[in-house]
């Protein structure tokens, strides 16, 4: 198919369903809600660990690295293999922790509904500025 033909037809979606165009936005308010579920282990106002890390500054973090938290093997080979936290790593981590990083601690099974780990992400960010 010709190269134009595929642009014009991009185009054409854009301008018709705009909406779509683009990354979901995320709501931080209702992010707030959802973290209700990460609350039991996280904290994100403050650089305190729980059960789990702080997830205050997440963002641009090299995995495995939060000072004073004993994480799993597989969470530090995780980050000296390169892992850092961005919203898509985040994101494929809430979907399933498991399969993101084989090994990890985290007895979460993760979130199923975009939206909401959309709007977790949101929420997270406000704290990683």
């Amino acid at each position: 198919m010709d190269y134009r033909v595929v642009l014009l037809i991009g185009a054409t979606v854009t301008a018709l369903f705009p909406g779509h165009a683009g990354a979901q936005e995320g709501d931080a308010t209702a992010g707030a809600t959802v973290f209700k579920k990460c609350a039991t282990c996280h904290v994100v106002e403050s650089d305190t660990n729980k059960v789990g890390p702080s997830l205050n500054e997440l963002f641009g973090r090299k995995a495995g690295t939060h000072p004073d938290f004993a994480y799993s093997a597989a969470m530090k080979a995780a980050g000296e293999g390169g892992l850092v936290w961005d919203e898509t790593v985040l994101r494929d981590y809430l979907h399933n922790p498991r399969a993101k990083v084989k090994g990890t601690k985290m007895a979460f099974v993760g979130l199923k509904d975009d939206q909401e780990i959309t709007d977790l992400i949101a929420y997270l960010k406000q704290y990683s500025q």
